[in-house]
């Protein structure tokens, strides 16, 4: 009978102690299956707080870099030009009226002297046209007048109305003719060189122009014009010697 209640005893004691294990089993998965929120939030937030910092600390250093490179590009651009210092080159100007006639004027900004450039030109162009034609026609009169055949009369067309050539002034128009044609060649040569004088004055008058762009025309450039005494040297008294005149100064 001892020994049953010893066994009974001893059996509940086990069924106690497993039961106490198993517990704690079930305890210790618990705590491993159920997460610690507060400290995944605190993990959270400390790595997106540094996340943020290294972000900010990049786009500090992007802006520092972005403002030394516009800078360094400011003096490569292209700056707009200021007309009121703005000065003309010379030899550009030269070069631009060589090319083509009174482009140095629009490159130095005198337009005003274009239609003084472009009018003689257009001038000497009629002109030479019109003599080069009165030329030819008096050319062949004087060809007309000076053959025997009776069919090459053209110079009838420069006579007046009823006037006739026959052998009583024959030799006098001959020579008219002659001197008209030697004239009007003349014209018509004269009118080339002309065109070729208005040439070089445009690019002359552009070079020059641009040149003086840069001659000081400011107030202290002025003339004075004062009496003086002048001393002539011959005698060593001043009062024999000194003369009264007028003494020009120019300040630049």
């Amino acid at each position: 009978m001892n020994l049953r209640l010893s066994h009974i005893c001893i059996s509940a004691l086990l069924l106690a102690t497993s039961l106490q294990v198993s517990a704690q089993k079930q305890k210790a998965k618990a705590e491993v299956a159920v997460p610690d929120f507060a400290a995944a939030d605190s993990a959270r937030m400390a790595t997106e707080a540094a996340k943020t910092s290294v972000d900010s600390a990049i786009t500090a250093k992007d802006s520092m870099n972005l403002a030394k490179l516009n800078s360094s590009l400011k003096p490569m651009q292209k700056k707009k030009r200021d007309w009121a210092t703005w000065r003309p080159d010379a030899k550009r100007a030269m070069w631009l009226a060589l090319v083509l006639p009174g482009a140095g004027q629009i490159y130095n900004r005198k337009y005003w002297k274009l239609p003084i450039i472009y009018g003689g030109f257009v001038g000497c162009a009629y002109a030479i046209t019109w003599n080069n034609q009165m030329y030819h026609d008096y050319s062949q009169a004087y060809l007309d007048i000076m053959d025997d055949d009776p069919n090459t009369q053209s110079y009838n067309q420069f006579l007046h109305l009823g006037a006739t050539i026959d052998a009583s002034n024959i030799e006098r128009y001959k020579e008219i003719f002659r001197k008209r044609k030697d004239r009007f060649r003349r014209w018509r040569d004269m009118g080339t060189f002309v065109m070729i004088g208005i040439y070089a004055f445009s690019v002359i008058d552009a070079y020059v122009d641009a040149s003086l762009s840069e001659f000081d025309i400011s107030d202290d450039l002025s003339l004075r014009v004062e009496p003086a005494v002048l001393n002539n040297g011959r005698y060593n008294n001043p009062l024999r010697s000194g003369a009264l005149g007028l003494q020009c100064s120019l300040t630049f």
